[in-house]
Order: structure tokens, then sequence, then C-alpha cells
């Protein structure tokens, strides 16, 4: 079987959230199955072209026409894990600070969309699945059909999140497309053109990184507007969660931690609790329950429940500790929780990826509270490396976070379901007083440390998934 994954970002060469993680450990887990070849295509971004650490080799170059426009095709490649990836490369789309966020990014990754196709020949890779994902891939399904390319290839679309859609003026369609009025019905949504609609209505299979997620978005709380569009595609939707890559998040193996440590002797935890309240300038004490927050700062990941809570929080007996960049009013709300208490409060407004896995792992309760979420990685992580999840119950975290009950210690984490403040704070309460059973608390961190969060389940069904299309 022939895989082509194509992605707007892929780690290590690029990554911005957690598609990045995702494109680099979900095509390695495939690739490491027999008979299953795979290939990744991606953007050849600025930051990619000048780090020297990456070394990509010229493949092939080629003319192609988007509507009016005659654009220039580079394509590079490079070796990981055992997986190939090609790079499109064109200068005047692609070599820019950062990835996303431009004014033309509907044009940068129409362009990119038509050529991913267009390549193909050039390449001599024709796959038997293209799998894209989200929006900046939304129009591979529409370019294959409207130019009738490889009637024999399938699609499958994954939506990581449905909030980013991807959407166009209505003229778009011809004037950057190139295609006729014929498809202006798979295109078009509330008057402009919308690449995720795209992709539902014209891939052979939709999947979300959740099972959770897959139901919630035919709901209009959850869909951003598209709930009509899933509901008449509802027959070819379905959820598989995520994974995460358990050789780079690893307790036992992490240069980045003071202390490595196991599922059988979790002693390093509090080696590397004290450590970091040495780095953070907070109080050293092992006893005291420190919480942490690892997220962008944005209103979905639930951070108003917190907002609402500041004031209460602040009279907790807890370390509470962010790591994250985002909103100018999330960023202002923790600094001035922590200038207010410097003892109890910790804001790292800043990218960190070496003080995050020291945060996991120095923590003993992870808060997610999101209002919503697609799958999250971040729970895992934190599980991974012991530390227990307080989360809401939604998408992906219902999938991978079950209640834990305090009496028989089933289960993984302390949940609430609506989202509410005090809800929130009510499971927060419910943590803390666990806390203090320091034998059963040590025989959760053991069981979730234990538990297996890696990707040779997700691939499995993704192979599943693709057979039955083909």
């Amino acid at each position: 079987m022939k895989i082509l994954y194509v992605t707007s970002e892929a780690a290590p060469f690029i990554k911005t959230g957690g598609l990045g993680d995702v494109s680099q450990a979900l095509p390695a887990a495939l690739s490491s199955r027999e008979g299953v070849e795979v290939c990744v295509m991606l953007p050849y971004y600025k930051s990619i072209k000048d780090n020297p650490s990456f070394e990509l080799e010229f493949v092939t170059s080629f003319g192609m026409m988007l509507s009016w426009r005659s654009l220039h095709v580079g394509v590079f490649r490079a070796m990981w894990d055992g997986v190939t990836y090609y790079f499109i490369d064109n200068e005047y789309y692609f070599y820019r600070d950062g990835a996303y966020g431009n004014y033309d990014d509907g044009e940068r990754y129409a362009y990119f969309c038509k050529a991913v196709i267009e390549c193909l020949s050039h390449i001599g890779f024709v796959p038997d699945i293209i799998h894209c994902n989200d929006w900046q891939t939304g129009l591979i399904p529409l370019f294959l059909k409207a130019y009738d390319w490889y009637p024999q290839v399938r699609t499958v679309f994954t939506i990581h999140n449905i909030e980013y859609q991807g959407k166009a003026p209505g003229n778009f369609l011809q004037n950057v497309l190139g295609l006729s009025e014929d498809w202006r019905g798979a295109a078009d949504h509330d008057g402009m053109v919308n690449f995720m609609k795209c992709g539902i209505e014209l891939a052979d299979r939709v999947t979300t990184v959740s099972r959770t997620y897959s139901h919630e978005i035919r709901h209009a709380y959850f869909a951003h507007g598209l709930e009509s569009v899933l509901g008449r595609n509802a027959h070819k939707l379905s959820g598989i969660v995520n994974g995460i890559n358990t050789s780079v998040f690893d307790p036992s193996t992490d240069s980045a931690l003071d202390a490595n440590y196991c599922a059988q002797d979790i002693s390093g935890k509090k080696k590397n609790k004290l450590a970091l309240q040495a780095q953070l300038g907070l109080p050293q004490n092992a006893d005291i329950p420190m919480v942490a927050m690892i997220s962008r700062l944005v209103s979905h990941k639930g951070l108003e429940l917190v907002e609402y809570v500041a004031e209460e929080l602040s009279r907790y007996q807890i370390q509470f500790v962010v790591l994250g960049t985002g909103e100018e009013r999330f960023e202002r709300l923790f600094r001035d929780m922590a200038w207010h208490n410097p003892d109890r409060f910790s804001a790292n407004i800043t990218f960190d990826g070496a003080l995050a896995n020291r945060l996991y792992a120095g923590a003993d309760f992870f808060l997610m509270p999101s209002k919503s979420e697609p799958c999250g990685l971040s729970q895992m992580i934190a599980m991974r490396y012991g530390t227990i999840p307080i989360v809401r119950e939604t998408g992906g975290l219902v999938d991978t976070v079950p209640p834990l009950n305090t009496q028989t210690l089933e289960g993984a984490g302390f949940t609430f379901k609506a989202f509410n403040a005090h809800d929130m704070l009510d499971a927060l309460n419910r943590a803390l007083t666990f806390y203090h059973d320091g034998v059963a608390r040590e025989q959760v961190i053991g069981q979730i440390m234990s538990a297996d969060y890696g990707w040779k389940g997700p691939a499995e069904e993704y192979l599943r998934l693709y057979e039955s299309i083909l």
C-alpha cells in the first residue's frame, strides 16, 4: 500500500502545534508495517530552507498553471525515521517568516494543493491513498475530481481543528483555482470558498482525531458553522484518537530532566519538582501540590474559567505554573497572578520545549479545562510523565482520561463536565484532597505511566480505514 501524507507542518522540520507532532509520528508508525510505503509532503518554508541541520536534496522542478498564473514548482527530498519527505518549493509563497497568518494564505495553500498533485508524475510516486490534513490541504480532493486526475486514488481528510476552515471570497473559485461554476456547490459555504468544506464533501472518508470529537462536531456548538455539511456526510465520518511519540516523550531517557525515572521507580519526580521550583524562583517544598498548564493561551482552551476564579485560586495552598503564549488578555492575566503572588504562581509566557518537559515531570497535576479539544496531546504527555490530569469532559479528553475513582483507583484523572469555573474548582479540590493520600497517589502515577499512549493502535485503525476504501 502506498500512502501520501500531505500536511502543512511536520516535526522535526516545522511545528506550530499538535499537527506537527502527528505528522511526524503517524507516518513513521505506518511505514513500520510490512508492505506499507509512506511519503510525506509539505511546503518548503523559509525556516526549513535556512536551517543548516536539515540536509535536503533537489529532485526536480516544473511549471504549473493556477488559473491565469504561471508558477514555478520545485521539489526537494529528505529522509527521516525511515520516511521520505518531499518539500514543495516556491519562494514567493513560502519564503516568509512563520507558516500561517499571511493575507494570501488562501492562494498559498491553493498553490500547495495543486502542486502536490502535479508533482506526483515528476517524482514517480502515485499513491493508493492521499491522506489530507486540515484546511490547508482541503482542496486536494477538489482538484483530483475537477481535473479527473488519478481516478484510482482514494482520499482521507482529517479534521484536526474545525475552528480553522480556510475561507476565501466567492470569486476565488475562478480567479485562483481556475474552476468553473460546476464546482461552486462543493466549494461554497455562506458565500465564501471554504477549504475545509471541500475536504469534507469530496474526500472518500473523513476522520477526526478522537471518537468523541467526531460526534461533537455534528452539533452547532462545536461545528463553527459546518454542522449541516457534517450532517449530510456523517456516513463517512469517524474518529481515531491520536497517540504521542513515546520515544520522544519518555521520562526514563529525557535529557531535559534533572532526574530520569520510570513507572517502577518514580522517585525522580520529586527531584524534578525541587529542581523546577528552584529554576522558577518558587519556594522549594516537595510537599506543596504543583499544578501545571502548558497551552496556547486562547479562549477555547478554557482559560476564561481560570480567569473567573483567579482571586479564589490566589488563596489556594498550591504552586500554579503556566507555560505558553497567545491572546494578550490571558498573557496579562497570568503575569498579574504571578506579580501579586510570586510564591504561588509562575507565568512563563514563552515557547520552551525543554521547560515544558521539565514541567510535565515536576508537576503533580496537569490542568486542561478546554471549551473544546479535538484530541489533545498534552494530557497524554502529562500522564506519560506521571502527572495526573484535571480535565473537562470534551473531545479527546473524554477518550483519553477516564475519571478516577479514588476508592478503587480505577481511572486516570479528575474530570468535570459543565463549562463552569466552579465545577473546575471542584475537580481541583478533589485532586488536592487525593494528593495527601501518598500511597494511593503513587499507585495511580504508576498506572498512568504504564498505559500505552503510542501510535501502534491508531496506526492499525488508519490502515483498516485505508483498506476499507481501496
